[in-house]
């Protein structure tokens, strides 16, 4: 399990915000040093419980390996869950969105960072087109078209429908 303790001097005292923050970013400087890229973030879960995520991408050879999304997997792994709520996650870098939206979808309640997207581009991690893919308007979201293809309704719906009749489903 990826659960570790911050700080390690006393359990009664709860870590402030700035001190998950840090220890966020040495998690960053450190994978640096160990064919990581320069992200690091913690997920602090209800019970205090902490996981740990780094920036796994060129490492892993997997886009979706950016340091958020490997703490929250990370941290449903150790608590068994899906569902993150009460979670706190604590990144060293403003979250890009396919970052953000896994926290949403895990119902992280909050996120803190250190570093904003504009440090980031910065250093080379410019993300300015993904934010306008999304924020912006058609002109935007050429570099990868999404279009519906319309089949016929009852094969269009079928997973749905499928899920909707399954009595075993976990919501979520």
């Amino acid at each position: 399990m990826n659960s570790i303790s911050v700080p390690e001097s006393d359990p009664t005292v709860t870590p402030t915000p700035a001190e998950y923050l840090a220890r966020a970013v040495a998690l960053a400087t450190d994978n640096v040093r160990n064919a990581g890229g320069p992200f690091g973030a913690i997920v602090v879960a209800p019970d205090g419980q902490v996981f740990e995520g780094v920036n796994r991408v060129t490492a892993n050879l997997d886009p979706s390996a950016h340091a958020e999304v490997t703490a929250i997997r990370a941290a449903c792994q150790g608590l068994g869950t899906f569902d993150l709520s009460g979670a706190v996650l604590y990144s060293s870098c403003e979250p890009c969105p396919m970052c953000l939206a896994t926290s949403l979808w895990a119902r992280v309640d909050r996120v803190y960072f250190a570093a904003d997207r504009d440090d980031a581009a910065d250093a080379g991690f410019d993300d300015a087109v993904f934010y306008r893919y999304f924020e912006g308007g058609p002109e935007d979201r050429r570099m990868m078209p999404v279009a519906q293809e319309r089949l016929d309704p009852e094969q269009r719906v079928a997973p749905f429908a499928e899920w909707q009749h399954n009595a075993a489903r976990i919501d979520y």
